[in-house]
């Protein structure tokens, strides 16, 4: 997953905040800060300059580096626990009273310490940013959006919370439980037994998490989605070709595909702007069937071979 984890959360807690009344412009709102809460895991790639930075010093040996490296990304900061006491850090922070501010850091100061004590100072560094992160979220949630706190908590843990599990299909089960030395998931869910089948299958997963949060903001927005599709995205069918230009992808060996497919996106681009405007919605859509059409053609025509 990819910009996948931030609109899955979106489309979750858009339609959620709907069903529970509230009103389609606020219900976006909402879902929008979800999604920015979803993405925050994934600042754990600064592990890199933090990871060099200490090696400058000469502490840290570019083995040990790597070796740091692998255990931090898709650690801590995709911890359920971590997470959990990171929306509550959030809530306790936009409360603005300086008890409560201090509780704040006092718990963000505790799950670096711990991760420092798990995962080494790497460990320590990202978690620090994961944790400003999230509190930057926060107080912009808070302060622009006029989020309540409570109401933020959640949004903020349906983000954190959401964000693990997209990273099931596509790399190694992150530690649900870190700092806890429990295995929740052991592997990797395979989506198909042939290599090239479960790229295809995991980025038909990701197409389907766009669309839904596509038609998430349509439908709160007013918007008839089948009205937005120009018939030129029925381009993207000619993809099909690739099946015999290209070498097969696998999650190891992808960019080739994943680059070439997300390209045929262009066919949305309107074909006169300066003279007509530029409606971005109908764009993104048509790009969006263009590269759907394209990615189902492609695996119809690499099931024939």
């Amino acid at each position: 997953m990819f910009i996948g984890h931030a609109l899955l959360a979106f489309a979750l807690v858009a339609l959620g905040a709907r069903r529970l009344d509230a009103r389609p412009e606020r219900a976006l709102q909402l879902g929008a800060v979800a999604g920015l809460f979803a993405a925050v895991p994934d600042v754990d790639v600064v592990y890199a300059p933090v990871g060099l930075l200490v090696q400058s010093v000469g502490t840290l040996s570019p083995d040990v580096f790597w070796e740091t490296a692998n255990v931090v990304h898709r650690g801590p900061t995709h911890s359920l626990v971590m997470g959990a006491l990171l929306a509550l850090a959030v809530a306790l922070w936009v409360t603005e009273t300086r008890r409560w501010r201090a509780l704040s850091l006092a718990l963000v100061g505790s799950l670096v310490a711990v991760a420092t004590s798990v995962s080494g100072i790497v460990g320590g560094a990202v978690v620090l940013v994961f944790a400003v992160a999230g509190l930057g979220v926060g107080a912009f949630a808070a302060h622009r959006l006029e989020i309540a706190p409570r109401p933020l908590s959640a949004v903020a843990a349906a983000g954190l919370f959401s964000h693990p599990f997209g990273d099931l299909f596509t790399g190694g089960p992150p530690p649900f439980l870190y700092p806890f030395d429990v295995t929740l998931v052991a592997e990797r869910v395979l989506l198909h037994p042939d290599p090239t089948g479960h790229l295809l299958a995991a980025f038909a997963v990701e197409l389907g998490t766009v669309w839904l949060a596509v038609w998430t903001y349509a439908r709160l927005s007013g918007y008839r989605l089948p009205a937005l599709v120009h018939p030129r995205a029925a381009v993207g069918a000619g993809y099909a070709a690739a099946a015999l230009l290209l070498p097969a992808p696998t999650l190891e060996q992808s960019a080739h595909f994943v680059f070439s497919v997300l390209a045929i996106g262009v066919v949305g681009a309107p074909v006169r702007p300066f003279r007509h405007g530029v409606d971005w919605l109908e764009t993104v859509v048509t790009g969006l069937a263009a590269v759907t059409v394209a990615a189902v053609a492609y695996a119809l025509a690499y099931g024939v071979l």
